[in-house]
């Protein structure tokens, strides 16, 4: 992968765009309660219908276009991104674009011993896998399906015997599973995976969140404390939205990602893309901007490109910092991509 010279784009707050997160399916095999709660997406939800879907070639024409802009780091998301029939193929295409540095996937891990070995040979450079308990009761209720934990634990292992790096995220959510911190760090530094812990966030607008549901970072880090020793690792690079520790005497980390108690929203440089071709500039946006009608009405890619760079010049999103002063829809992150 080459490193391509890009423009300085930036949005009304000086922020660049550098990551790009595309949910290639709007499908999950689980029903987290934070995500997609079963008794709204059930049996009878209207999930997007193929035809409205992005094809793979309609997401690389737009990697393609947006390295220029400033990306140079791809993840893939959903939903499950690993529904979606031959994702790899799409990995090995975005693999090819020179100024793509680096490339990674969010997954619920239950299939990810299946296609382990081919997103490595593919081209993906990390996964991160979402595991919010070891407890098997815990586990089978939080993901709202009786999954097995031990299916997701094996992904990760079959993911590192086939040379990719891998991260676990944990959402942590207060009389659910913060009893699971320890145990959690644990079996990470015996896994020798880094591990991030997540506050219970106020996506979408099904999950029922209340802010006296929310640990915060400070008290995750404080019970960490008690076990650990855990020395601050400084941000690697603007837009770091996990704030890291290292084990001391070792290069395994632990991070905290406190959108709720410690907001990062002014160096977010983030762009999603949902399965079905809008993009949204935040997480917590209530709609995006459909980039699927001008990809198959016939425009070039300097005036797709145009789009794009209008979009993100005139972004002022910062919910996080604003949260309780707003009253605003969000869209839910199953669609749009965590």
């Amino acid at each position: 992968m080459q490193y391509l010279e890009v423009m300085d784009l930036q949005d009304k707050l000086g922020r660049g765009v550098r990551d790009l997160r595309i949910s290639v399916t709007d499908r999950c095999n689980f029903r987290c309660r934070y995500c997609m709660p079963a008794e709204v997406f059930g049996p009878g939800y209207a999930f997007l219908p193929k035809d409205d879907l992005l094809t793979f070639e309609e997401m690389v024409r737009l990697v393609r276009i947006l390295v220029p802009l400033g990306v140079g780091k791809i993840r893939l998301t959903g939903g499950e991104p690993l529904l979606r029939r031959g994702v790899a193929d799409l990995v090995a295409m975005i693999a090819a674009v020179d100024g793509v540095h680096d490339l990674a996937m969010t997954t619920n891990g239950v299939l990810l011993s299946h296609h382990a070995e081919e997103l490595a040979l593919a081209g993906m450079n990390r996964v991160t896998v979402s595991l919010d308990s070891l407890d098997p009761a815990i586990f089978a209720r939080m993901n709202g399906t009786g999954a097995k934990v031990d299916r997701v634990i094996a992904g990760i292992l079959a993911a590192k015997n086939f040379g990719l790096p891998v991260k676990v995220n944990s959402v942590i959510q207060r009389g659910v599973n913060e009893d699971q911190i320890l145990p959690l760090a644990r079996w990470a530094r015996e896994a020798d995976v880094d591990l991030r812990f997540i506050e219970y966030m106020d996506v979408g607008e099904t999950n029922g969140w209340d802010m006296s549901q929310v640990v915060p970072g400070a008290e995750i880090l404080e019970i960490l404390g008690t076990e650990f020793e855990l020395q601050p690792r400084a941000a690697a690079y603007r837009g770091e939205v996990a704030v890291n520790w290292k084990h001391l005497g070792s290069r395994q980390e632990i991070g905290l990602i406190q959108s709720v108690s410690s907001p990062f929203c002014r160096d977010c440089q983030r762009l999603r893309l949902s399965a079905d071709g809008k993009i949204f500039t935040c997480l917590f946006a209530e709609s995006g901007h459909d980039l699927r009608g001008i990809l198959r009405g016939g425009l070039g890619d300097r005036m797709v490109s145009s789009v794009v760079e209008d979009i993100w010049r005139a972004r002022v999103d910062r919910y996080s910092e604003l949260r309780g002063k707003v009253a605003m829809k969000k869209a839910e992150m199953s669609y749009l991509g965590g």
